[in-house]
């Protein structure tokens, strides 16, 4: 073997994921932003692999004739929707380069920054996270957001990441750590904290998305949000049982203290209707939000137990 084959030989192979629902206008810019970039680093072999939700506005066939046109590009194309969890956490399992780098096809995450994750997988991190600093979406949901990761974090039993999605490059090693784990609905960045590998975090400022609309809406966010929470904390369960546990002296307390004032003010004391009711919907309300609390581990215990595949496929180009 001469000198040149034993380069090509050795050449480390990128494969970047991207998870696509709906992204007819962005998923040819964004194979041509990554062509762009690998065309710069001739030292690495590269695929892309689009994974699509079952997508219904023309995605599919750009994809195809994405594929039809660039070897490097693969696609699978989901049997339905799988959801926003399931569906790029399988994709990222079925890349197959020494390194996958995770990034969504709206272009809110920046192909350039493809760059500093390999520099810093050179380096030696086997993790390599995009960490929004800011973010020129609304500044209330980047407010909402950053109170939700404080709040998890400080009742989490790992370390969580605040402010990453899951934008990042995962080594080959990581990525069949995880496979091991075969966690049916994972909350992703939980997983890495959890793996306990150290962590290159690169900060950034997310762009606004440049054509579609998202597909994240008020159900996808909070069911993310109670899946960080149920995943990664035992907290909330317990506050409900030392809740009851405290309302339940309280009750006892104040009937104690009804039953004192009546005896000493029989004529004169008299209960009413107001406190009666204002207490039948204050413990009503607060048992409905702890059997909700309830009810979300219970949920999460049942999709562990169901074990249920991440997607099925409905078709795999060059793959």
């Amino acid at each position: 073997m001469n000198q040149a084959d034993k380069s090509t030989y050795n050449r480390k192979t990128i494969c970047i994921i991207t998870p696509c629902y709906n992204e007819v206008d962005n998923v040819r810019e964004m194979r041509n932003a990554v062509v762009d970039v690998f065309q710069s680093q001739p030292q690495y072999d590269y695929k892309h692999l689009f994974i699509d939700n079952a997508s219904n506005d023309g995605t599919q066939k750009v994809l195809r004739d994405l594929a039809a046109e660039d070897s490097h590009v693969q696609v699978i194309l989901n049997a339905r929707n799988f959801g926003h969890i399931r569906s790029p956490y399988y994709g990222l399992l079925q890349g197959s380069g020494d390194a996958n780098i995770l990034m969504a096809s709206d272009l809110q995450d920046p192909p350039a920054m493809i760059l500093d994750f390999l520099k810093k997988w050179e380096e030696g991190y086997q993790i390599v996270v995009g960490v929004k600093e800011s973010s020129e979406e609304s500044k209330l949901l980047y407010m909402l957001r950053t109170i939700y990761y404080r709040l998890v974090r400080s009742i989490s039993n790992v370390e969580l990441m605040q402010h990453v999605t899951g934008f990042g490059l995962y080594d080959r090693r990581v990525i069949e750590i995880l496979k091991k784990i075969n966690d049916p609905y994972p909350y992703f960045r939980g997983l890495l904290s959890e793996i306990g590998l150290d962590i290159a975090k690169i900060p950034f400022r997310q762009p606004v998305r440049k054509r579609g609309l998202s597909k994240n809406n008020f159900y996808t966010l909070f069911d993310m949000a109670m899946l960080g929470i149920t995943n990664h904390s035992r907290i909330p369960s317990r506050v409900a049982t030392i809740s009851g546990f405290i309302l339940a002296l309280m009750s006892i307390l104040i009937a104690v203290l009804y039953l004192v004032a009546k005896m000493i003010f029989w004529n004169q004391f008299s209960i009413g209707i107001a406190p009666i009711l204002i207490s039948i919907f204050f413990i009503g309300a607060v048992q409905l939000f702890f059997i909700g609390i309830l009810g979300e581990y219970i949920g999460a215990i049942l999709t562990q137990v169901q074990n249920r595949p991440h997607v099925i496929e409905k078709e795999r180009i060059n793959c």
